[in-house]
Parts: C-alpha cells; sequence; structure tokens
C-alpha cells in the first residue's frame, strides 16, 4: 500500500467513531449521518496529499461536515428522524445505564423540537466544545447568529425539557 493512502486509511479508521457522532448530532438520523461522514471523508481524501503535511485532516473533514449539512438544509431537504441513537461503550464503571438511556431519549426528542440551524449550533458549541467565533466561521454566519441560534435553542430546550435542567448544557452555560 502506498504510504498516503494508508495514513488516510489510518486516518478513517481512527477518526471515523468520533466524526460519525458528531454527524449524527447534526442530521438526527444514523443513515444521514453516516451519508455524511462518506460525503466529507471522499472530499477529504481528494485533498489529502495537501492536508496531510499540515495535519489538520479532521478539521478539515469537520469543516465539510458543517458545510454540507448546511447546503442541505438550505436545499430544504425533508428533514426524517427515524434510527436509533448510537450506544456508548460499555466502560465497568457501574454507570445506571437506564438513567443514561433515558436521559438520552428526552435529549434526542428535545432536539428534534429545534430548528435545524439550532441544533448545529448546539452541537458545535457544547458537544465540539467550539468558540462562537469558530462556530461561525464554519457555518458561515455571523458571531451574532450564533449567539442569537443559542439562546433561542436554550431557551426552547427549557421550555420542551425542563426535566434536563440538571444538565449543564441547560444550565446557563455561557462562553
Amino acid at each position: 500500500m502506498e504510504p498516503l493512502v494508508s495514513e488516510f486509511d489510518s486516518f478513517v479508521r481512527s477518526r471515523s467513531a468520533a466524526l460519525l457522532r458528531s454527524a449524527y448530532l447534526l442530521t438526527g438520523d444514523q443513515h444521514l449521518a453516516e451519508d455524511l461522514v462518506q460525503s466529507a471523508l471522499a472530499r477529504t481524501h481528494r485533498s489529502w496529499n495537501r492536508l496531510h503535511d499540515r495535519g489538520n485532516a479532521e478539521a478539515y473533514t469537520r469543516k465539510i461536515m458543517y458545510h454540507l449539512q448546511v447546503s442541505w438544509w438550505r436545499r430544504r431537504v425533508a428533514e426524517s428522524m427515524p434510527g436509533d441513537l448510537p450506544e456508548p461503550r460499555r466502560d465497568g464503571t457501574g454507570v445506571d445505564h437506564a438513567d443514561q438511556t433515558t436521559i438520552r431519549m428526552t435529549l434526542r426528542a428535545a432536539l428534534l423540537k429545534l430548528s435545524v440551524k439550532q441544533r448545529a449550533v448546539l452541537v458545535l458549541r457544547f458537544f465540539e466544545d467550539c468558540t462562537e467565533a469558530e462556530a461561525a466561521e464554519l457555518l458561515g454566519v455571523t458571531v451574532g447568529t450564533i449567539k442569537s441560534q443559542t439562546s433561542k435553542a436554550l431557551a426552547k430546550l427549557r421550555t420542551v425539557a425542563p426535566e434536563l435542567a440538571e444538565l449543564y448544557l441547560l444550565e446557563g452555560a455561557t462562553r
């Protein structure tokens, strides 16, 4: 195998799960998330020689994912949210999986009540830990849009799922 092909293969194998989790949060659907990751990785592969030297392949791939998703939204693709949440890894810590499942199901239902753009902003800000400026750049909007969409999304989550108030995401998170 060529060294660059081998390195791309290694990148895909090591980062696909993390990319898929982010894509799932953006799309709300396992199959759409897989399509999004596949499309982003295809574009990353085309630019691999350029990206390999700078070591920013994952950031580039994530940016492509966000841009592709925004493009799909702009085309007003009918939103379909079937599918199951990916199961967390079993870590043997004795965590109550029933409570985690209940929280995940409640959070998923609440997130599905947000607009697609609001969901993307929350994913970038609180799951990907992006600053407002980084999220604005990734989505191609202003920082003001990120601030207003974050505020509206959190307010709506507080309304539709008050039982989630104990989570950091809903506890007046500011950055």
